[in-house]
């Protein structure tokens, strides 16, 4: 009885000391930003799996914490990672990133700290790059970039923004900004740089951020700075995105019904037969009805009327309304005539898949980052679409602790297949023409090419069709051919010297080799080319560019004083050079969409060859005094051989300022000015 006393006793004082051992932790998480409660915020013990998250109220509660454990961390995205000593009561106050980490621009031959920087800039991080599916590395500025005007000229897979920061600039000559692809100047096109290989992108705007690019920074000024290794284990990255796109523009309000148009019709003519020829109201009716669907166009003739009506009465009655004897469908020369929906028969919903997989790694020493990327994007419009393969290898070596060197090429094969125009005549064809021709029972007519087109000729179809005669974009869109191929070699090489301390020599070498085939071939069947028996044009165009720098650097830093200095040369070499042939009269369309397979007809060969050198003196001094203030001036003596040898050498030249206005700031502002009172 008394070891069973004994043992019941052991037990329960064992088990107070462990409900004793036990701590339980309260907490709040606030922002420093705004004293707001932070929802949501990780709290971990660490060492264990024991944690929660904060409330709406940004408070939270942590139970069975062991006597062992003595730290916390708390996490929240967007906020620096804390980790806080364990107390009964406890408050936490959380930093955002961007106040424990200035950001650093990368501007004009090299980077600064944003509040150093004096110019007008923006920068865009890998994160808004990639998270939109875009071709084009330069759409994904769009809406990101203020003052930045962005304009799509066609939905071609493949096709280049217009680009506007500067404004209109000229009224004659190009208005396209400088690109700048880590460091040098780009001729490669921007289609050629895949987005997933993005580091970042710095948008100068203003002449403080663009004066040492001289006259080629007139429009502004992209740098596109590409990703790099770190040290430490290899890390693979595989990014796969499927996606659709349809026709997303918003149409204005304009007449889509066959019956509503020859009304509107109606009334433009009789307005015009009752006021400009002075008929009576029963001869403007008989005339507007009458010549509105006659053959010639002078008078308004639509040639076409695909209402079917009693004879001997009109197609629009005396009160301006459509016949409501008239039935849809009619049959001309043959053929029966019914209108179509050309919008709808243009365009479709186009697929899209891109593939991206990148390797990075390497020692203190050595980094090395390569890429491989596929893009496969078909065109919302019949006959078009965009295919590309890209590939990128970049590496850089710390030779010796005063030396560095390294280089970076990319290798990018691009397909792309344009739409004859279909879209554009979709929109401007009035809802009385058919799109196809159809027998007398309305069926859809065939022939070795498949459905049959109305083209609007009457040598082909039943009538001539006054506007866009012998035309059909679709029909066009399915045989002929608008083809490029292009293929761009882009790399470049840097030696970083370090020396005496302060001072740092860089060599840049950079070169682009950009080649492209373009091939239209119009098919001998039906439209323009059908007079030519087809006809073939092939255009073959190269630009070859090299750029070489040498910059030297100066930084140093005595007391509460922070001077930076930069003097370079650099040269710039393009040479474009562009071959063109055409031929009429094919022998064989489907299988030979070359100059030799058109065997008669007009020849007309061209050739064309020009080149262009630039050359530049740089210089920029950058001072701040304790990180508040800050003074920049930049200046480049540059020269182009476009110009005349007299007038060949410009000045571009800038002076900013700068200052820190904080609270504690404006503090010492303030009893400086007394200090001048007294």
């Amino acid at each position: 009885m008394k070891k069973t006393l004994l043992l019941l006793f052991v037990c329960l004082f064992v088990g107070i000391s462990h409900a004793q051992a036990q701590v339980t932790v309260k907490g709040t998480v606030i922002s420093s930003e705004n004293n707001e409660p932070v929802i949501g915020a990780s709290v971990l013990v660490k060492g264990t799996t024991n944690g929660t998250i904060t409330d709406i109220n940004g408070q939270f509660t942590l139970t069975n914490i062991s006597p062992t454990n003595k730290t916390i961390i708390v996490s929240f995205i967007g906020m620096e990672t804390q980790e806080v000593t364990i107390k009964p009561e406890m408050k936490i106050v959380m930093t955002s990133t961007t106040e424990v980490m200035e950001e650093v621009l990368v501007v004009a031959y090299g980077t600064a700290k944003k509040s150093a920087f004096t110019g007008s800039a923006k920068m865009i991080h890998t994160e808004q790059i990639t998270k939109r599916p875009v071709t084009n590395v330069i759409e994904s500025l769009s809406g990101q970039v203020a003052g930045l005007q962005m304009t799509m000229t066609n939905g071609q897979p493949g096709e280049t923004p217009s680009i506007l920061i500067r404004g209109i600039s000229s009224m004659s000559a190009k208005t396209d900004p400088l690109i700048v692809l880590d460091g040098m100047p780009y001729e490669g096109g921007w289609n050629n740089i895949n987005p997933a290989d993005v580091e970042s992108i710095s948008v100068l705007k203003d002449a403080a951020s663009t004066a040492l690019y001289g006259a080629r920074g007139a429009n502004g000024v992209i740098i596109i700075t590409t990703k790099s290794a770190k040290a430490g284990d290899a890390k693979i990255t595989v990014d796969a995105k499927w996606s659709a796109n349809t026709r997303g523009e918003i149409e204005y309000d304009y007449i889509k019904d066959p019956g509503e148009y020859y009304q509107a019709h109606y009334k433009a003519l009789y307005n015009y037969y009752l006021n400009a020829q002075g008929q009576t109201p029963d001869q403007a009716y008989v005339s507007a009805n009458t010549n509105m669907i006659g053959t010639n166009s002078q008078t308004g003739g639509l040639s076409y009327n695909v209402y079917s009506y009693p004879e001997g009465e009109y197609l629009i009655g005396k009160n301006g309304l459509l016949n409501p004897n008239a039935k849809l469908g009619r049959i001309v020369n043959g053929y029966y005539l019914t209108p179509d929906n050309w919008v709808d028969a243009t365009y479709h919903t186009a697929l899209r898949q891109e593939y991206n997989v990148n390797i990075s790694g390497g020692s203190d020493k050595a980094q090395i980052y390569a890429s491989f990327g596929y893009l496969d994007e078909d065109g919302i419009a019949q006959g078009s679409d965009y295919n590309r393969i890209t590939g990128r290898l970049k590496t850089t070596y710390q030779a010796k602790p005063w030396m560095r060197f390294g280089a970076n090429i990319s290798y990018t094969h691009s397909i792309q297949n344009a739409a004859a125009g279909g879209f554009a005549q979709a929109f401007n064809t009035a809802p009385i023409y058919p799109l196809y021709l159809r027998d007398t029972n309305g069926k859809i007519m065939q022939d070795k090419n498949g459905d049959m087109y109305d083209f609007g000729v009457s040598n082909q179809g039943p009538l001539n069709r006054p506007i866009n005669p012998n035309s059909n974009g679709i029909k066009l869109s399915q045989l002929d051919t608008y083809n490029t191929s292009a293929n761009t070699l882009n790399g470049d090489a840097f030696i970083d010297i370090n020396f005496l301390k302060d001072f740092k020599f860089t060599f840049n070498a950079g070169t682009s080799i950009r080649d492209s085939r373009y091939k239209n071939a119009l098919n001998p069947f039906y439209g323009t080319a059908n007079s030519l028996n087809g006809s073939i044009n092939v255009q073959h165009w190269r630009r070859t560019t090299l750029n070489l720098q040498q910059i030297l650097n100066y930084n140093h830093s005595f007391g509460l004083h922070n001077v930076s200095l930069m003097a370079g040369h650099e040269s710039f070499n393009n040479v474009y050079e562009e071959l063109y042939a055409a031929k009429n009269s094919m022998f064989s369309f489907f299988q030979n969409q070359e100059l030799n397979g058109a065997i008669s007809g007009t020849n007309d060969e061209s050739s064309y060859k020009s080149k262009y050198n630039t050359e530049g003196y740089l210089f920029r001094g950058m001072y701040d005094y304790d990180g508040k203030y800050f003074f920049q001036l930049s200046y480049r003596r540059d020269a182009s051989s476009r110009f005349h040898p007299d007038n060949r050498w410009g000045n571009f030249y800038s002076v900013g300022t700068a200052w820190i206005l904080t609270k504690e700031k404006w503090l010492d502002d303030i009893k400086w000015l007394n200090l001048l009172k007294l």
